[in-house]
Parts: C-alpha cells; structure tokens; sequence
C-alpha cells in the first residue's frame, strides 16, 4: 500500500515542479546572473560576498515578478493563454501571489546583508517590479518600466560590489552598461505587446535595427577606438554592466500603441551608453581599489588585444540569437513567431552581458556569463521563455 502511494506521489511531484518551472519561466532565469557580474565588471572589481548576495537577490526578485506577472494576467490569459498554470488551474492566484510576496521579502532581506546602497537598488527595483505587473504594463509606460527594472538589477551588482563608501561612484561607472542592456529591453518589450495577436512588424524590424546598432556599440570595429574609452589602472580598459528589466515583471503584456516610438527610444538610450562609456575610467573607485584587484573579474586580463576579438564573438553571438526570429517575426508577425522572436529577445540577453562584461576587461567573467547559454538554451526546449 505504501508503495504504491509512494510511486504515485512520483509523478504528482514531478507535475507540481514543472507547473511552478513554468509560472517562473526556468530558462529566462539564466538571463539573470549576467546582470550582476557584468555590474561588478563595471567597477573594476573582483566579485565578492556582496556580489553573491546581489545576484541571488536579484533571482528572487525576477522570480517574484514571473508570478507576480501571471498573477495579474490571469483573466487575460484564461483568454488568451488558457493553458498557462493560473488559468489551467494547475497552480492557484493566491499561491502565485504568496510566491511573488515571498520571493521580493527573500530579495531584499539578501540585499540588505550587502549594505544600505544595495538594499535601497533593490527596494527600487522591486517597486519597479510590483509597479510595472500591476498596472505600468498597460499604459504607454510599460516597456520604460521593464527596461527601468533590468538597468536597476545591474546597478544593484554594481553597487553592492563596492563598499558602502564607493557605491555612488561604481553606480556611476556601471550607469552606460546598464543603458545599453536597457535599451536591449526596451525593444524586446515592446515586441512582446503584440504577441499574443501578432499582426505587426514595425515592432520586431524596429527591435531588429536596435540590436544591430547595438551588437556595434559592444563589439567594437576593427582599427577603431574602443568605446570604453582609456585604460584602467593595471592596464585595463573601460566599463560596463547591465540591468534587469526581466526583473521578475516578465516580457509579456498587452498591446499597446507607440511601438516605433519607444523602440526608436531603444536605439538612443544604446547610444548614449556607448557615448559616456569611458567616463571616469582610471579615478574613483578603480584608482582605490589599485591595480591588483584590476586585474578584472574572475579571470580577467589585462591585455586588450585578446578582449576585442572577444567581444567581437560575444556581440555575434547576440545578434544571431535575437536577430533571427526577428526576421521571421518581421516577415511573418503571427503570434507563434512573435513569441519566438521574444523567446530569442531574452536569452540573447546573456551573450549581451557576457560582452559588456567583456568590454570592461573582465574575460574570466565573460567567458563564465557565455557559458550560461547552453543551459538556457536547453530548458527553452522544455519549458517556454515567454
């Protein structure tokens, strides 16, 4: 008798965890660590304890606002999306709400273990989570708010990576790699208004020339100077990081005008963080730290010439993951497409962070973000991104 009822708790446990994997969105997750690491790449830093803290911190919030995200779309996607966990009725609203509660308080207690200016990153981040699902998502001001949320959780990396006496400027450094990752969301999240009807390319052709100016913005020309602009202390160049607009808020929402409009936004926020790149390199917080600990993160190096060759692999690797199902979304904007076209958006998040990571001479960092793709990768076989 026990046996029995032994093996058939089996398959309703395996059952229960690949709802919850799907509420959650398990393969976006991979798109999450990048985030932080790419934010202490930018302050020319070793990752250390704080840094650990912000990235699992910054899990927990992404994970709050997935639940959160189909808490308040519930009735939208009994409609639309009957299969989804809440609607299907395989996980209940008030279980998902109690996770994304949960979750924030798990973020921010993690947060405040890496001091005062990582909790108040984090406190604002988890407010730009719980504004953007529970009603910024269907006012013009959506995609702004998600693309806020991802710039705010590689601060987060950045700030809590620094001490409490240098967080302000190592927010500062990380300030341009979080606008071109921003930027990146932007344009995912306005592709991601129209895909559950489809119907429209002037989002995805918009999204696909902002990854383009951006796959130039982080990989750099051959013969042209790199827009980290000067040396570090130790010989290293640059900056860089990047933010979490997936903060947990999800890439979906409902249709919405202004698409050109705020993808065109996309495209000059992308570039404005390429032009203030190299601002304060070799002062502040890297001058302080000396040029042992600018050796990069991880295994960084501070030789230049193995990085742009580096960083021209990362950003083409970003552009072939987004880029193609843009196209196709482009060619045929059908709501199958459209949602592979935000499925693409999203994991190419992780090789953008690797090369951001990459452009602040932090190779050993950038090679262990890349290597997070594979995964992603895998699990978006079994379980949608979107």
């Amino acid at each position: 008798m026990s046996s029995a009822v032994g093996s058939a708790a089996g398959p309703v446990a395996r059952s229960a965890a690949r709802d919850w994997a799907e509420l959650f969105r398990l393969p976006a997750l991979f798109t999450v660590p990048g985030d932080a690491l790419a934010g202490a790449a930018a302050t020319g830093m070793r990752p250390n304890r704080r840094t650990l803290l912000a990235l699992t911190s910054s899990l927990c919030l992404y994970e709050a606002g997935m639940a959160l995200n189909d808490w308040a779309d519930r009735a939208d996607d009994a409609v639309e999306r009957p299969e989804r966990p809440l609607p299907s009725g395989r996980i209940s609203p008030p279980a998902a709400l109690a996770a994304a509660a949960a979750l924030s308080a798990a973020g921010l207690a993690l947060a405040s273990r890496a001091g005062r200016p990582a909790l108040a990153v984090a406190g604002t981040l988890a407010g730009t989570v719980w504004a953007y699902d529970l009603g910024l998502k269907h006012t013009p001001a959506g995609p702004a708010a998600m693309a806020a949320a991802r710039g705010l959780d590689l601060l987060l990396g950045a700030t809590a990576t620094a001490d409490r006496g240098h967080s302000l400027r190592a927010a500062k450094h990380a300030v341009p790699s979080a606008g071109t990752l921003a930027a990146h969301t932007l344009a995912v999240t306005v592709v991601s208004r129209r895909e559950a009807e489809g119907g429209s390319s002037a989002a995805p052709l918009a999204a696909l020339a902002v990854t383009t100016a951006l796959a130039r913005l982080v990989g750099g020309r051959p013969g042209a100077r790199p827009a980290d602009g000067g040396a570090r202390s130790g010989g290293e160049a640059g900056t860089g990081a990047g933010a979490e607009g997936g903060a947990g808020a999800g890439m979906r929402a409902p249709a919405g005008s202004g698409a050109g409009a705020g993808v065109a936004a996309a495209a000059g926020v992308g570039t404005g963080a390429g032009a203030g790149d190299g601002a304060g390199t070799g002062g502040g917080i890297r001058a302080r730290v000396g040029s042992a600990a600018m050796a990069g993160v991880g295994t960084g190096t501070p030789s230049r010439a193995p990085r742009q060759p580096l960083r021209a692999a990362l950003a083409l690797a970003y552009v072939g993951t987004a880029a193609k199902p843009l196209l196709h979304a482009v060619l045929n904007p059908s709501p199958p497409l459209t949602q592979r076209a935000v499925g693409g958006g999203i994991r190419a998040m992780i090789p953008l962070q690797a090369a951001l990571a990459a452009r602040s001479g932090a190779v050993g960092t950038a090679l262990l973000t890349a290597a997070l793709a594979p995964a992603a990768r895998k699990f978006a076989r079994k379980v949608s991104v979107t």
